[in-house]
């Protein structure tokens, strides 16, 4: 794994002391992309499909409320760059909460700056 492509998750959070100490943290969360990799029954996505959250806040509009509620837990540390139990540390794969449903990757779509 690239450590310069992930956020360094000691972050001493009382050197926040301002508004631009907080745009420097916030600038390292980086967009993140989901995408159906596997669809098993029936669900108003499609294979291929994707998003991309702007902010781990910014929940992509027509997206299933029941997977988003699944991703909410995942998304903020995809953001950030924590690794992973997968074989791609940089990969999350999630299963929507119907009992056979769809898989999602998540991954970051872009480093910071």
């Amino acid at each position: 794994m690239d450590k310069d492509k992930y956020l360094d998750l000691s972050i001493d959070f009382a050197n926040i002391k301002s508004y631009d100490d907080y745009r420097s943290v916030w600038g390292k969360i980086v967009p993140v992309k989901i995408k159906m990799v596997e669809k098993n029954e029936q669900c108003k996505h499609n294979l291929d499909d994707a998003f991309v959250y702007k902010t781990h806040y910014d929940k992509p509009k027509d997206l299933c409320v029941a997977l988003a509620h699944v991703l909410d837990l995942y998304i903020f540390r995809a953001s950030v760059g924590f690794p992973s139990g997968e074989d791609d540390p940089g990969v999350y794969k999630i299963h929507c909460p119907d009992k056979k449903g769809t898989v999602w990757e998540i991954r970051r779509s872009a480093s910071p700056d």
